[in-house]
């Protein structure tokens, strides 16, 4: 497939009032709308309205959040909405895999097939909030996560796609023979199954992943079908998109099975200058102290008496195979520093646009230039979208950057299909029970 044939993916991740972490102190903003379902329902309806593949609510077990519960969340707005995807986090360390699978299966019902899941190993560490000891170590973790993906593939698989009947003229519901359990015994999980509801429309929702270190490029190329990721640079970018298309063969899978889609997070207006003036803005909300403390307990070293504008050093930080967290948020900084010799108020600067994303200021036109340059030159499949400022930076995104997408011929001008995996050309899998007959 040539690259003029190729489509852009688009995603919107969904943050409060925009993923600048002043966003929230700008007047305009209402900071008490991260908690109102209408705030929430306008802006995926402009996601919608831009023809956008997918929606993304990021979730974890510990701290602050102050967030609606994204099942919850997505159920409501999969009654409100027809097209758009609805993809939430759901950690595998801190749940069990015939939960997932259930409540996967009903969001994909209710949506008619428009459910993904974005598995993370451990949605950060909220191991006192379960009954654990510790956060359970990085490698171990994703080891685990394989085998509670696998599991969860099997619940779906447990009902054939033609089990559900309702053949009033026999009396029979649900063919017997056609639901199966599973009896899997592993190293970390024992279910039994069958589930208690029917496959999901998908076959099984989008798999997606959001880990970048060794271990989450391993287990995308395995499972994945999405990968949202962090790159500072076009050239990151290429290295990571063409490292993890490269591992697709030994798994039997082919480049276009897997779509890789970078953040990038944008701050727009119609002028540079005004869009800058913007970003002004936000660095003077951001809370410098805050910011430090912070980013000392990252790197293990203490940045509170370290002059805001003289360079980093690297001497003393914590290396990121002594990371139990993070790695390659963690790594992405320290090339931060190495790479780009930042001073302590620049770094924290960039990472209040957006924890590490591609952040971008200036216009749509501009936009759209960085957009097709890297996606016609391998760093990406489409791009997980992160406005600054939620909703205007959305609505800025949908009424003037896709409109030129579309006219260079590299976004939708209408939805095609009805599922997720249509919007993403992704095939919808075979029930690995059939695959196993075809083989006998």
């Amino acid at each position: 497939m040539s690259n003029k044939q190729r489509q852009l993916h688009l995603n919107a991740f969904l943050y409060g009032t925009g993923h600048h972490e002043a966003s929230w102190r700008l007047p305009e903003a209402e900071p008490a709308h991260n908690l109102d379902f209408n705030h929430v329902l306008q802006i995926v309806q402009t996601a919608e309205r831009g023809l956008m593949d997918s929606v993304f609510l990021a979730d974890g077990y510990s701290g602050r959040a102050n967030k609606l519960e994204p099942f919850t969340e997505l159920s409501a707005l999969a009654s409100r909405t027809k097209h758009i995807g609805l993809i939430a986090t759901v950690g595998t360390t801190y749940n069990e895999p015939f939960h997932v699978a259930r409540k996967f299966a009903s969001l994909d019902h209710i949506s008619k097939g428009r459910a993904g899941w974005n598995i993370v190993t451990g949605a950060g560490n909220a191991s006192h909030n379960f009954g654990l000891q510790e956060h359970p170590e990085h490698a171990l973790r994703y080891e685990e996560a394989e085998e509670f993906t696998d599991v969860v593939k099997q619940l779906w698989d447990s009902w054939e796609d033609d089990a559900v009947l309702n053949d009033k003229a026999s009396g029979i519901r649900i063919a017997a023979d056609k639901v199966h359990t599973i009896d899997y015994k592993g190293k970390y999980y024992r279910v039994k199954g069958p589930l208690n509801i029917a496959r999901p429309p998908q076959g099984y929702p989008v798999l997606v992943q959001a880990g970048s270190s060794e271990s989450g490029k391993e287990f995308a190329a395995r499972t994945a079908e999405v990968i949202f990721t962090a790159h500072q640079s076009i050239a990151s970018a290429q290295v990571f998109y063409k490292d993890v298309k490269s591992r697709l063969p030994k798994y039997g899978r082919t480049a276009d099975q897997l779509k890789i889609l970078p953040g990038i997070s944008p701050i727009l207006a119609d002028t540079v200058e005004e869009a800058q003036e913007i970003e002004n803005r936000l660095f003077e909300f951001v809370n410098k102290d805050g910011a430090v403390r912070r980013l000392s307990e990252r790197l293990g070293i203490d940045l509170s008496q370290h002059p805001l504008d003289e360079p980093l050093s690297l001497e003393g930080v914590r290396e990121t195979d002594e990371v139990n967290g993070h790695k390659s948020r963690h790594q992405l900084i320290l090339d931060l520093i190495r790479d780009e010799n930042l001073t302590l108020r620049q770094l924290v600067n960039r990472l209040a646009g957006a924890r590490g994303h591609f952040t971008f200021t200036g216009t749509p036109l501009q936009l759209a230039d960085v957009i097709e340059t890297w996606f016609l030159n391998g760093a990406a499949d489409g791009f997980n979208v992160m406005p600054q400022i939620y909703p205007g930076g959305l609505d800025t995104f949908v009424e003037k950057v896709i409109p030129e997408l579309q006219n260079r011929g590299l976004f939708r001008t209408a939805y095609e299909g009805t599922t997720l995996r249509d919007r993403l050309g992704l095939e919808r899998p075979l029930n690995a029970r059939h695959k196993q007959k075809a083989v006998l």
